[in-house]
């Protein structure tokens, strides 16, 4: 692939603007970072040796009578020395290592896979707790830090909208806690909604019940009194419930039991816990209860199939099953396809298979998708009323800190909603605030009716790994994954929180990192939502129809969505439209700086305005997804997909680290890629290829993918340094793709075959050659002589393969296409 190296070694800045004086957002963004050539680092520097001296004074105040351990004789002495002196060395080199070897993912550079630089509050708030090295599994190992997760959970729910005040009524009370990351997070997840825990939890917690109840178990006495509601909003007596019913209990009628039995009959949390002791999942097994009910049907989970991984690999731990975290295809940009879940909900009912319950992306990793979490939350209810409940989960382990971004005043439907955030600050390097997309803005705040959250502190939340979140819409959720006896109200208090969850030991670190940083930067708009309001619009907008290649992100242009709605557009007045489009990207945005945007558009009317049509660009957060296919030198487009797959794949090598030999330090731009099977994308591959001009074949689909996390401004000539960098690598390998095409002049084999009457010739493909492979069969005459030979080769040695190949190079097609002769020579396979 050549060294990954560039021309572009400018002799000036590249970024040569400021923030203007009254842009106080990007001045508090700038505020938070080390910076990407180390501008802050006095600054981080002053905070680190006052954590040391902290940690100082911490040590020499405990007891100061104890005296010293380590003497100054000791500190002097050669021995002692030699090592310090051996561990200075190793920390030099090492440090020295990682900084030629690691990815710069602190510049903004660096726009691959879902990693920046670290806040310094991050930074700072783990390096001082790591000190003391905190072990959040219980209050006597983390007194403070627990305390801290405590919080971070509180703070993580408010961003979400969940409740906080116990004074609120007919909402539940919120809680959230840290964890090592999504994946767990996502596996707690499961947990709760069903899987390996007390009573294998809300799906199986009302049928161990059940038995407690019924016959002369040790809670039957309640049996002709105690009433419940159905899904379907009937009331029954409890054990009278079918199994079906039992199934189906909404979330917050299966939490209000354990209250509700303490309240109206007395039951202590000792005695319930020691009956679901006796009858529940962790003492009978799964298994005993499914025959018990007569459970043919394996209880499922619901996502879009192109989902995180950790969801098939949690359904396999938790022993759900992989194969029982059912897909659903998704639309045409990536999103869950709400009519084919209806379509699976609606079988599920007819045949009466339970779900435990159907995750909503709010930021698919790949491509940043956002599914429509308020259409999820509407088939809830609306199945709800016919008998199947299911838990609603958002997995926004990329998303979640998105949320920081939805106004304080919003209002859901709101036709205010639709024009562009009032923009503060002037002048030069002024960078405008940007908003979500309408739809996603409206399914990010839907998350506050979500029965949990799965969210990544260490994702956009700028904060060192390891560092996930769950976040619970009812707190009493987090009872069902615990081994102890449960509280029925309170908190639960500081002793209780280790107990819950999957994990046990766990760095305080995390928690202290997490609730520092968001403490210090704060988690609403003017805090972590101007640090992500960040844009581009350069993948819309890059090729012409003069380019040697087309660019195509897989988020449709407006142009794109109207002709789609307009069943009267022709493809050419689509291609049309959105051409103009492009070039109005061109001249508004990509030709303008931020401020000239702001100004051009305080005359427009608001569906004309350049930040309303930026709004609607890229992907519904900040992962672009797009892909490259070449025109061919006459002008053509390629249709071949491997082909397409073979340029995407040469350019995103030549702009990533694929190879141990390769030098971090020396690639000047960076993408990553991803691939769009066939099978998991669907329709969303198959429209993508289309758009590329690509044949709808079996084959997936190799695209590039772009992660905007950088805090920094688009402005100057930073960005644009950027993408010429990478419409030179695309030129370049454009041209290699285009030569390993071209048919030309070159020795053909053929296998000689016979034929009534005629003789056949199968071509020598060659599959890794492009311009080889084809294949040929074709009749042939030859000259009586060659003819005579052959045959009585043949005749005298009948299993012996025969060969016919051209006598000088040829341009095979042009051959066939004209009179078909041509001098050959024939040979056989063993010479």
């Amino acid at each position: 692939m050549g060294e990954k190296t560039s021309k572009h070694q400018p002799n000036g800045n590249l970024y040569t603007t400021k923030a203007p004086e009254d842009d106080e957002s990007h001045q508090m963004i700038s505020s938070l970072f080390l910076g990407p050539h180390a501008e802050n680092y006095e600054y981080f520097k002053r905070n680190i040796i006052t954590i040391l001296e902290a940690t100082r004074d911490a040590r020499l105040k405990y007891f100061p009578e104890d005296g010293r351990f380590i003497s100054k004789q000791v500190q002097d002495s050669e021995t002692f020395n030699k090592h310090t002196d051996k561990i200075g060395n190793a920390v030099k080199k090492a440090a020295d290592l990682l900084s030629r070897h690691s990815v710069p993912w602190w510049s903004p550079r660096y726009a691959a896979h879902m990693c920046m630089d670290m806040s310094m509050p991050s930074l700072l708030g783990y390096f001082m707790t790591m000190l003391y090295n905190p072990n959040n599994v219980s209050i006597e190992a983390s007194p403070l830090t627990m305390i801290a997760e405590i919080e971070a959970g509180q703070q993580l729910c408010e961003m979400f909208g969940f409740n906080l005040k116990s004074e609120v009524k007919n909402a539940p009370i919120g809680w959230g806690h840290i964890t090592s990351g999504g994946s767990v997070a996502n596996l707690e997840s499961i947990w709760y909604a069903g899987s390996t825990k007390i009573a294998r939890n809300l799906k199986f917690y009302p049928l161990a019940l059940h038995n407690g109840i019924k016959d002369f178990g040790p809670l039957s006495f309640i049996g002709g009194t105690f009433v419940i509601e159905t899904c379907n909003g009937s009331k029954k007596l409890f054990k009278d419930l079918s199994k079906w019913e039992l199934l189906n209990l909404k979330v917050p009628t299966v939490l209000e039991i354990p209250e509700r039995l303490a309240t109206e009959y007395g039951i202590s949390s000792t005695f319930l816990q020691e009956t679901m002791q006796k009858y529940g999942i962790q003492s009978v097994g799964l298994g005993s209860l499914e025959r018990q009910f007569d459970i043919d049907k394996p209880i499922q989970y619901m996502l879009s199939s192109t989902r995180h991984y950790s969801w098939p690999k949690g359904g396999a731990v938790a022993g759900i099953g992989s194969d029982n975290v059912v897909g659903i295809a998704p639309d045409l940009e990536a999103r869950l396809d709400l009519k084919a879940l209806e379509k699976e909900l609606q079988a599920s009912l007819d045949k009466e298979q339970a779900i435990y319950a159907v995750v909503s992306m709010v930021g698919s990793t790949e491509e940043g998708a956002v599914d429509p979490l308020r259409g999820v939350l509407d088939l809830k209810a609306k199945y709800q009323a016919q008998g199947l409940s299911f838990v609603v989960h958002a997995d926004a382990a990329w998303g979640g800190y998105f949320a920081s971004m939805v106004p304080e005043d919003f209002k859901p439907g709101d036709p205010k909603n639709a024009e562009p955030p009032k923009q503060t600050g002037r002048g030069d390097g002024f960078v405008p605030d940007a908003s979500l997309r309408v739809d996603t803005q409206e399914d990010i705040y839907a998350m506050r009716y979500a029965d949990s959250i799965t969210v990544d502190p260490h994702k956009a939340g700028y904060i060192p790994y390891p560092a996930g979140g769950l976040c619970y819409r009812d707190g009493r959720m987090r009872y069902l994954i615990t081994w102890t006896t449960p509280y029925i109200s309170g908190t639960g208090g500081l002793e209780g929180i280790g107990i819950f969850g999957v994990e046990g030991s766990k760095p305080g670190a995390s928690a202290m990192s997490t609730w520092f940083a968001n403490r210090c930067i704060g988690t609403g708009p003017e805090g972590y939502g101007a640090l992500l309001g960040e844009l581009s619009a350069h993948w819309a907008a890059m090729s012409t129809k003069s380019s040697s290649f087309i660019c195509v992100p897989l988020n449709l242009l407006p142009s794109e969505r109207k002709a789609m709605e307009d069943p009267n557009t022709t493809e050419e007045s689509c291609a049309e439209a959105v051409e103009k489009e492009k070039q109005k990207i061109r001249d508004r945005i990509l030709k303008k700086s931020n401020q000239e945007i702001i100004d051009e558009d305080a005359d427009r009317p608001t569906e004309d305005k350049a930040m309303v049509l930026l709004r609607a660009l890229g992907s519904d957060l900040n992962i672009n997804v797009f892909a490259l296919n070449f025109r061919h030198s006459d002008g053509t487009l390629n249709d071949d997909v491997e082909e397409a797959n073979y340029l995407n794949r040469r350019v995103v090598e030549a702009l990533s680290v694929d190879s141990p030999e390769d030098e971090p330090t020396k690639i000047p731009f960076y993408l990553t890629s991803t691939e769009f099977d066939n099978d998991m994308y669907g329709i969303c591959a198959q429209h993508f290829k289309k758009r590329l001009g690509l044949a709808n074949d079996k084959l997936g689909l190799f695209v590039l993918r772009n992660v905007l996390m950088t805090p920094f401004p688009t402005e100057g000539n930073f960005i644009h340094t950027m993408v010429n960098i990478f419409q030179e690598v695309v030129e370049k390998e454009v041209e290699v793709c285009r030569k390993r095409n071209e048919t030309k002049e070159n020795h053909h084999s053929f296998i000689m075959q016979d034929g009534p009457g005629k003789i056949y010739l199968v071509n020598r493909s060659m599959f890794h050659l492009a311009s080889r492979r084809r294949q040929l069969i074709a009749s042939a005459s030859l000259d009586e002589k060659s003819l005579s030979t052959y045959r009585d080769a043949k005749k005298d040695n009948p299993e012996e393969t025969y060969f016919l190949s051209t006598a000088q190079k040829e341009d095979i097609s042009a051959t066939i296409l004209s009179d078909g002769a041509f001098d050959a020579v024939i040979t056989s396979k063993s010479g």
